[in-house]
């Protein structure tokens, strides 16, 4: 009996790539012994042909779910969108820029078939990255695991398999605003890591630009934290200490040598520091009061404005 894999993959304007990456792609899964396979494809909104070009696609395979999202919900949801349609016994995430390698796709198909419920592809090699790119995704990874309980590994992207068990635990988690490294790190389940290089992209640009990765790492950070927000007390506990210890030392230098003229910088200096302090913390206050109020309006993460399979 053969299994039966769906292939999750989310597409934004990415009309000139579609047909080179299933061209590439079919062949390697088609290779794989005693497996079928389902293509979910999620238009995530795209502006330009990509949705015809998976229409034609889904014409000439019945393979292919063609998933239309209403408008560009973000990489987040239609991953999201794309896993609530899969059907099969497991689930292949990856991007359509084959910056992720699909030879890997029956390593990882064989590790599922030993045991394993999630089989994750592990970056060792980003040098088709920009320098500040790889800088910054280093920074993040440290930085997250230092103030988040639950790690996600670093350089360990969308790329994987995952068993059906693992995306009905994902199905069942309720948040809106989704960090879906997170969500995938936060759900456990046995998993097994494959090293790769990763390449460059095949056709067309990165659609995040530095201020949505920037605020994607925001959205990361206060979604499985809330240390950056209760470090603030800690800051106000020094502050204050340190302030009643300055507040002695004028008490006991008024006493001994009497009320001298007070420094303008000294004076400039505590003011500023101290409203920067206050500032930053409100900031931090309002991302998680932000995350509260998006959550309880209850939207839904997504909106399918059509989906289409030809038989």
């Amino acid at each position: 009996m053969r299994d039966i894999i769906s292939l999750v993959v989310p597409f934004y304007n990415e009309g000139k790539g579609v047909l080179h990456f299933f061209r590439t792609i079919i062949p390697i899964l088609e290779g794989i012994p005693d497996t079928g396979w389902e293509f979910v494809c999620v238009d995530d909104g795209s502006t330009d042909d990509t949705l015809a070009c998976l229409l034609t696609c889904a014409r000439e395979d019945d393979r292919f779910l063609i998933v239309e999202l209403s408008r560009n919900f973000g990489k987040e949801a239609a991953m999201t969108a794309g896993l609530d349609a899969a059907t099969g016994a497991a689930m292949v995430v990856i991007d359509a820029d084959l910056q992720d390698p699909p030879e890997l796709i029956p390593t990882m198909v064989e590790k599922w078939r030993e045991g394993a419920e999630v089989v994750v592809g592990r970056r060792v090699d980003r040098s088709s990255d920009t320098a500040a790119k790889r800088i910054t995704a280093s920074w993040f990874y440290s930085l997250y695991n230092r103030l988040a309980k639950i790690r996600v590994p670093e350089n360990v992207g969308d790329f994987r398999l995952m068993d059906c068990c693992v995306v009905d635990a994902l199905k069942s988690l309720p948040e809106r605003q989704r960090f879906m490294k997170g969500l995938f790190a936060w759900v456990g389940f046995r998993t097994v890591t494959i090293d790769y290089v990763r390449a460059a992209r095949a056709v067309g640009t990165s659609k995040f630009s530095g201020l949505a990765l920037w605020n994607f790492a925001l959205e990361g950070l206060t979604s499985f934290s809330t240390l950056p927000i209760r470090i603030w007390t800690y800051v106000g506990c020094v502050g204050g200490l340190l302030t009643l210890l300055y507040g002695l030392f004028i008490v006991v230098r008024t006493v001994i040598f009497g009320n001298p003229v007070p420094g303008y910088a000294s004076i400039f200096f505590a003011v500023t520091f101290l409203g920067s302090i206050q500032i930053i913390s409100i900031g931090m206050l309002g991302e998680y009061i932000g995350r509260i109020y998006m959550e309880t309006k209850g939207r839904p993460i997504y909106i399918i404005r059509k989906k289409s399979r030809f038989n």
